[in-house]
Order: C-alpha cells, then sequence, then structure tokens
C-alpha cells in the first residue's frame, strides 16, 4: 500500500469503504471537514518538521466486538 501525502488522497481513502456518492451534501461536508482537519495537522506537523504522509499499511487492526454493542 502507498502513503498518502496529498489530503485529497487520505480523505478519499478513508471515505471509500462508506460507499457514499460524492455529489452529496453529506459526503461534501465530511470532505470539508476532514480536508480542514488534515490541513491544520499537516501544517501544524511541517512547522515541527515533522512527517506528514499517512501509511495505512502500518495501521493497526481493530476488532469490533458486536455482541459487547448488542448487535449480533
Amino acid at each position: 500500500m502507498s502513503k498518502f501525502d496529498r489530503p485529497r488522497e487520505i480523505i478519499e481513502f478513508c471515505l471509500a469503504p462508506l460507499g457514499v456518492a460524492q455529489k452529496t451534501p453529506e459526503y461534501k461536508e465530511c470532505y470539508r471537514r476532514l480536508e480542514h482537519v488534515i490541513k491544520t495537522f499537516q501544517l501544524a506537523a511541517a512547522r515541527d518538521k515533522q512527517p506528514v504522509s499517512v501509511d495505512f499499511s502500518n495501521m493497526k487492526t481493530i476488532t469490533i466486538d458486536e455482541r459487547a454493542h448488542g448487535d449480533e
């Protein structure tokens, strides 16, 4: 898997599993918010000379226990 450093790439990769149409108001608002967060983070990281790319291949697996939430 590639590393992403552009907000557009990161956002589209993260929203893809949801299967939401890109032209919906909800998608556009979510995209707008995520873009703000990522750009703010990248600016702060650049000031501190920290890496600003995201490598999803190193992402930890999250195990969801559906029974714990009442969904089976």
